[in-house]
């Protein structure tokens, strides 16, 4: 009897559980997707490291689910407690026909049973189709092809799912239970006379709270434009804690100040229903403002932790600097033994197998840095750093060397005199102060002695392979200059000229790849990648990057939008009676609606027209301290996509809330 009741009440209550179901199947789907990447491998053309990092990306998104789970688990557990909530007057009812607690905690268990079940179902079905394209989306990510098509279920993900939202619904089984042994029969019964007062604020204070967070926001975007994403700083932490405080208080005095402001214009204020809307909004958000403001910043969050994502990825890819085959360096110490990389190939007998390979070494100059040179064209953060001793070491190679590196490379050597020098970086910072630096100077003083700057412009050419274009500051020098010098670093740049170069890039990349995993050899650690690897490592990296930016960046959507959701739908139940007092006086269904679809806009977009600003000024201090570092990115470009996805959930929220509240009005009795 008790299963036929709980599943007429599913049946029956439909459009009241739409944004519960909704909600868990987007959920399911979600969480079934991202813990379903580690078996598209099986479709994929991928190399046994590529695998490997598949798995590692798999074992990362493991353990952000376990985070998601929390997130989850609190949202299902607040869209539960709203259903509660809008159906007291029908569980009054049925104490009132004899029907005990626990009988009414059994039936309240078998309804979330019954849409547990059926949301598990639906979401496991998406998402298993959904996870296809994955397939798809995953292999344009790698850079490699799919052997054949193949429809792919993640049997683990399936029982991973099942488990962890199985373990969330017993959660809200046993919350249900608690609830309504708590509940009384008069409370229950009289829940729908229950509306909740408008409170209107002071409006001089409303103003003043409102200007105050409004001048702390202000502030806090402009402490971050001029800090960066400097942690360490007090000044950062600040701009953070501004932030959260300005933007508690723009909600918290917006409302009543935006209530103030338009009572003043009576020609808007007086017009149709506008003075209800308005009411309306100052008391949802009057009274909603602390999870109004969360929702806002999970937005911020959101929309700024997509953008940059997908900016990351390209930008970590467009870094890469590798113009050798394969490349290796080691740090030298004064008191090692071994300076060159020539003495290292001799001491390990290392085998090159007639590929054409060089060796160089760096100096650090002494008594000159890049404040010296740069300092006075450089402002803000980049300023404050160079000021602080970061990055302010300068490195020589000998010309020599140089031309050994264009040789390999096919290019024309340069002669230098022993009074000039080239400067070169690649390091993204530095390249417009040492523009300006080269346009205003054509010498530099080392040691004592000037030299000649023979290029007009800077040298971005890379001598080694990396996977973040990171000199600093190099200065080409004659050989002379570094001849007391002792090296710092050592290099080896190899060219694959063998006929196998099949052969040769699995044998030089195991070969540097055995100094990670057997440490030293002979006491010698080598630090190296062939351009292979480097590409293989920085297309991981950026998907591992973008792939946990995905699942938490959905999951704050989803979770902000259900929120809002279920607010207002709440918002709904406790406004009948005064939806009934505007039919009393002559609305019509088409007034009342306009109300309902402004209101709930205007909810909606609240928080996330701030959070779009927060965002603005986040990623734009993203894309300059981080993003930058390793090579041009395309922010617009993530940024459109990310404002895609958020009109498809967000919006299709806001349209399943509007149509849900005109139902609670509109079947109000």
């Amino acid at each position: 009897m008790y299963s036929k009741i709980a599943l007429g009440n599913v049946r029956k209550s439909f459009k009241d559980y739409a944004i519960y179901f909704l909600t868990l199947t987007f959920a399911v789907c979600i969480f079934y997707c991202f813990n379903s990447i580690e078996s598209q491998k099986a479709v994929l053309d991928m190399s046994a490291s590529q695998a490997g990092y598949m798995e590692s990306i798999n074992q990362l998104l493991s353990m952000v689910s376990v985070f998601v789970v929390f997130i989850l688990g609190g949202l299902i557990l607040y869209a539960n407690n709203f259903l509660i909530k809008k159906r007291k007057k029908e569980l009054g009812v049925y104490m009132t026909l004899g029907m005990g607690k626990s009988k009414i905690s059994k039936i309240l268990v078998l309804e979330t049973f019954i849409v547990g079940i059926l949301s598990l179902v639906v979401g496991l079905g998406v998402g298993i189709l959904l996870s296809q394209g994955l397939s798809v989306f995953t292999a344009k990510l790698f850079e490699v092809g799919m052997t054949q098509f193949r429809f792919v279920i993640s049997f683990s993900a399936i029982i991973k799912t099942i488990i962890y939202f199985g373990v969330i619904f017993l959660f809200v089984m046993f919350f249900n239970t608690i609830i309504i042994s708590k509940y009384k029969l008069i409370d229950l019964l009289n829940a729908s006379k229950k509306s909740e007062t408008i409170k209107v604020k002071n409006p001089i204070l409303s103003l003043l709270i409102f200007l105050v967070a409004v001048i702390m926001l202000i502030t806090a975007y402009g402490i971050v434009l001029k800090v960066g994403l400097n942690e360490m700083s007090s000044l950062f932490n600040l701009s953070i804690v501004l932030g959260i405080i300005g933007t508690l208080g723009f909600f918290y005095g917006g409302a009543g100040f935006l209530l103030a402001m338009i009572q003043r214009s009576q020609n808007i204020y007086l017009k149709k229903l506008n003075i209800f809307v308005v009411r309306q909004i100052h008391s949802n958000i009057n009274t909603n403002f602390l999870s109004v403001s969360l929702i806002c910043l999970m937005l911020f969050i959101t929309i700024g932790g997509l953008s940059t994502g997908l900016s990351m990825k390209t930008s970590i890819e467009n870094g890469i600097v590798a113009p050798f085959d394969a490349s290796a360096y080691m740090y030298v110490d004064d008191e090692d033994e071994i300076k060159t990389m020539q003495q290292v190939v001799e001491k390990l007998n290392f085998d090159f197998k007639g590929n054409e390979h060089m060796f160089f070494e760096a100096y650090r100059l002494e008594g000159i840095s890049t404040g010296d040179l740069i300092l006075p064209y450089v402002t803000g953060t980049l300023k404050d750093q160079l000021e602080n001793g970061y990055w302010n070491s300068i490195n020589a190679i000998k010309i020599s060397d140089y031309n050994k590196i264009q040789h390999l490379l096919g290019k024309d050597s340069i002669t230098l005199n022993d009074h000039q020098i080239l400067v070169t970086s690649n390091f993204s910072k530095f390249l417009e102060p040492l523009k300006v630096y080269l346009k205003n100077n054509s010498e530099i003083k080392i040691n004592g002695e000037t030299f000649e700057i023979k290029n007009k412009d800077v040298m971005t050419d890379a001598t080694y392979n990396s996977a973040l274009a990171d000199n600093i500051l190099t200065l080409i020098v004659p050989d002379k200059v570094v001849s007391s010098l002792e090296p710092t670093m050592t290099y080896m740049n190899i060219q694959y000229t063998a006929q196998d170069k099949v052969e040769a890039e699995s044998y030089f990349g195991d070969y540097l790849n055995s100094f990670f995993e057997e440490g030293s050899k002979d006491g010698i650690f080598l630090i190296g990648y062939t351009k292979q690897q480097i590409y293989e490592n920085s297309r991981a990296t950026s998907t591992v990057v973008l792939y946990v930016g995905l699942y938490l960046g959905i999951v704050f959507l989803l979770s902000s939008a259900a929120v809002l959701a279920l607010q207002q739908l709440s918002e709904a139940s406790d406004s009948i009676e005064r939806y009934k007092s505007l039919r009393k006086i002559g609305a019509t269904q088409k007034m009342i609606n306009k109300t309902i679809f402004i209101q709930t806009l205007i909810y909606f977009a609240l928080p996330l027209v701030l959070g779009m600003i927060h965002a603005v000024f986040g990623i734009y201090v993203v894309n300059k301290d981080l993003t930058s570092l390793y090579g041009q990115s395309d922010i617009l470009v993530s940024s459109i996509m990310t404002m895609m996805g958020i009109i498809v959930i967000y919006g299709g929220y806001f349209l399943t809330t509007y149509v849900g509240y005109k139902s609670i009005i509109k079947n109000a009795k």
